[in-house]
């Protein structure tokens, strides 16, 4: 079966060719099922640096990331930016539509593209009627929120370390583990581009010490780069190890 978003494709260069069908949430659907999916979406795209939804815009729809990487930022009453999270593609963008929470529910974080980004979205109606119908999208939600709890535990523990070096280099495997793919000497390749400043935001310390913090793993050999590509080593699957 053809994708059915690139029946509707946009006259942009951006447009990923790649069926929300592979996309692991869909992945056990079958073909009618996946026809009834994409009758239901809104496909839409937005350049690197644009946003999809700020903080406090009414949340009315749920996305999910079909190409791509988005960045989600909480702006606090003091005017500083926390990073929250970064999705990439197969990852959902306002989730917390599905609460049952008033009509009025506002987003509580921006969502920032850091690349080209392709996406499907979703109306809360539209998302819940496809859980109900499609048990299997479902459990891979269930999955997902799972999986979340356990990179906030991970963030929260690598948070709580005493050295900044240490807290950085944490970090940075959590992010790895998501966004790079892993070498057989058990480090990791992390092609995403954050900058000194991002990993503050990610840290919680001035883009100063973080470079200074980074430039000590180097040093001692725990980071490098390697073309575009950062090098964290380190392969352990929890920062307490």
């Amino acid at each position: 079966m053809g994708c059915p978003c690139n029946r509707n494709r946009p006259d942009c260069p951006d447009w990923s060719d790649h069926c929300m069908g592979q996309l692991w949430i869909f992945k056990d659907l079958k073909p009618e099922e996946l026809a009834s999916v994409a009758a239901r979406t809104v496909r839409r795209t937005f350049e690197s640096g644009r946003p999809v939804f700020l903080q406090g815009d009414q949340a009315k729809s749920l996305f999910l990331i079909k190409s791509g990487r988005v960045r989600l930022s909480r702006a606090m009453e003091n005017g500083a930016e926390i990073i929250m999270d970064i999705r990439k593609s197969g990852d959902y963008l306002g989730e917390c539509l599905l609460n049952d929470l008033q009509d009025d529910y506002r987003y509580p974080v921006s969502a920032w593209c850091l690349e080209p980004v392709a996406l499907c979205s979703f109306s809360r109606q539209a998302f819940e009627s496809i859980i109900l119908e499609m048990p299997a999208v479902g459990l891979s939600v269930v999955k997902t929120m799972a999986g979340r709890l356990v990179d906030l535990t991970e963030r929260i523990e690598a948070l709580s370390l005493a050295h900044l070096e240490e807290k950085l280099h944490a970090v940075l495997l959590g992010v790895a583990r998501r966004h790079g793919r892993r070498r057989p000497d058990d480090s990791w390749d992390l092609e995403l581009q954050l900058t000194h400043e991002d990993l503050g935001f990610l840290v919680g310390a001035h883009r100063v010490s973080v470079t200074r913090s980074m430039k000590r793993l180097t040093d001692s050999g725990r980071v490098r780069r390697d073309g575009k590509s950062l090098v964290i080593r380190g392969g352990s699957a929890s920062v307490g190890h």
